[in-house]
């Protein structure tokens, strides 16, 4: 993608660069006042640059230059190589830039309002589950003998027992595992800044104790509660573990643990929610645990009908 330096900090799409400094100052605010979550931030930034950066190579290289038939050509070319609802999310980034320029009169029109993503529905989530078995064989399989394995113990445990996304597991701090009416909390700050408070599961409760009071974290109540390793020892950082870090983790313990299924951060989200749902828990109930605003969102993660799907499938006697 073409890119046109306008001082030393400030790096622009042609399109926004060649426009006036209140152009380019909204462009900005969009990203820096406009959208608050990091993750958000970060895949609508790489959606609008991809996007400025296609209408360049062919052409429209000013925001007035951007028709509707552009925005369209993206999003066709886009479909042939990407998953529909990785389509749907970058022209909806696309969409609100333009929308958030508009408001602020950068643009006359927005060329992306009437441009039709793909069409997608989906009522089972493409997260691989973990069944019951293989997540009580991979938190059994990690050794604890060191600092490193009751960190990763605890913090996939956490994501099991609470439904915490991993983001939410890893900006924890030391002083968000608390003690209240006997019990063992965590506190979750989750992702629209909501923050959910939950008793721990009784395991839960031990891999934690075990792994704070190990690693000496209880007179740092402001310290991450899941930190990097210092390379060649046992001994925490005081950085918090990248969510990165945290997935190579992931990988490692379940190739080491002889789990076949594929996993992922969100992995452990998914297989708890299906145990729980599996032992009588609610839908409703699960919604609330896992953060979710409505209980469809839930039931992307509801993996018992796999069950039913395969003893149907077994039917086939052939």
């Amino acid at each position: 993608m073409s890119l046109v330096t306008v001082s030393d900090a400030e790096i622009f799409p042609v399109a926004i660069a060649k426009s006036a400094e209140r152009v380019r100052t909204r462009f900005l605010e969009f990203f820096t006042a406009q959208i608050r979550n990091p993750n958000t931030r970060r895949s609508y930034v790489k959606a609008a640059s991809e996007f400025l950066g296609w209408c360049d190579v062919r052409g429209a290289q000013s925001l007035d230059a951007i028709t509707p038939i552009h925005v369209a050509g993206w999003v066709e070319e886009l479909t042939g190589s990407h998953s529909a609802p990785t389509v749907k999310q970058r022209l909806a980034a696309v969409r609100h830039l333009f929308d958030w320029l508009v408001m602020g009169q950068a643009m006359a029109s927005n060329p992306a309002h009437s441009v039709r993503g793909p069409k997608h529905s989906r009522r089972r989530g493409k997260t691989p589950v973990l069944s019951s078995e293989e997540a009580r064989q991979l938190l059994d399989s990690i050794s604890t003998d060191k600092l490193i394995g009751k960190r990763d113990r605890a913090l996939i445990g956490l994501m099991t027992y609470t439904f915490a996304r991993i983001g939410a597991a890893t900006s924890m701090e030391v002083r968000d595992v608390y003690s209240q009416n006997r019990r063992l909390w965590v506190r979750l700050h989750e992702k629209g800044g909501k923050q959910v408070e939950l008793p721990c599961h009784h395991s839960l409760e031990a891999y934690l104790d075990d792994f704070i009071e190990a690693a000496g974290l209880q007179g740092t109540p402001r310290a991450p509660l899941f930190q990097t390793i210092r390379r060649g020892t046992d001994q925490f950082s005081g950085n918090p573990l990248p969510q990165a870090n945290a997935y190579a983790m992931i990988q490692r313990r379940a190739v080491a643990a002889g789990i076949s299924t594929a996993v992922c951060n969100h992995t452990f989200r998914a297989t708890g929610i299906t145990a729980y749902l599996k032992n009588g828990g609610t839908l409703e109930k699960a919604a609330n645990i896992a953060n979710h605003s409505s209980t469809r969102t839930t039931q992307l993660y509801d993996r018992r009908s796999d069950d039913v799907s395969l003893d149907e499938v077994e039917r086939i006697l052939i």
